[in-house]
């Protein structure tokens, strides 16, 4: 699979970009007709004519290091998956419909690729609960809840929960989620943390209390080992003791430290 770019024309799985075909709502509803009657050239028309929203889907997914080539594929099974399964007496319009289910694809695509193993007891799970979701889109035209999930399957709530979430594509705090034309976003300032800062406060006093009880050769060892990182072997040779009396020191300093705060 190649992606080729010449002359501000780019190919994706040998398809010219520049060239790809819209349709009008009016032309998307006349090819469905067809469509449903067993018409493979009108399928076919309609397929290209709504690459054009596979293209702009995988632009979300840009940055995950997989190749557009693939994504472009993955994408369009995603969105022929949706053509067999639109209904057109429920009103609603195709691009609608199609987005979740060339979203879905593409997400189960790169947790399949995914390095992060997950027990195959909840891959099982998670699969069906996706194709739960996928069943119940198609049925009420809506996304569905937790709790609908939860009932199509006959699975306790809290497991259908887990097991989604442990299929989840992991995120970087620096990945931003929002731009307003002037700094963006990122995931981490949106992060919580639960301690409020009294409590931090109030620890902080309590650990700094509870350090300057201790004798001044714990209070180096303690300092050398988890202010500046050294291992035990480097803070022994600094101060001139085995390595067994340092973990000896350590291991009493913190148990009296324990025994304060």
């Amino acid at each position: 699979m190649k992606r080729l770019m010449h002359n501000n024309k780019v190919e994706i799985c040998g398809v010219n970009t520049s060239k790809l075909p819209v349709l009008t709502n009016a032309e998307m509803q006349e090819l469905f007709i067809k469509i449903k009657a067993g018409d493979m050239k009108a399928r076919e028309k309609f397929i290209n004519g709504n690459l054009r929203l596979v293209l702009s889907i995988i632009q979300r997914f840009n940055k995950r290091g997989e190749h557009v080539d693939d994504l472009f594929q993955v994408g369009c099974i995603g969105l022929i998956k949706a053509i067999d399964n639109f209904d057109l007496s429920q009103n609603v319009r195709f691009s609608t419909y199609a987005v979740p289910m060339i979203i879905g694809e593409i997400r189960r695509y790169l947790r399949d690729n995914n390095s992060i193993r997950v027990s195959r007891s909840l891959r099982d799970v998670a699969y069906k609960a996706l194709q739960a979701r996928d069943h119940l889109i198609n049925k009420n035209s809506r996304e569905p809840t937790i709790d609908e999930i939860a009932k199509e399957l006959n699975l306790p709530k809290e497991e259908v929960v887990f097991a989604l979430d442990a299929i989840q594509d992991p995120i970087s705090l620096f990945e931003p989620i929002y731009h307003d034309s002037g700094d963006a976003i990122f995931v981490m300032g949106q992060v919580k943390d639960d301690k409020s800062e009294d409590e931090v406060w109030l620890q902080g006093i309590a650990l700094r209390e509870a350090l300057n009880k201790l004798n001044q050769r714990e209070k180096m060892i303690l300092n050398l080992r988890f202010y500046e990182g050294k291992t035990q072997m480097e803070v022994a040779d600094e101060i001139g003791i085995s390595q067994a009396q340092v973990s000896r020191l350590e291991k009493n300093a913190l148990k009296h430290m324990r025994k304060l705060i």
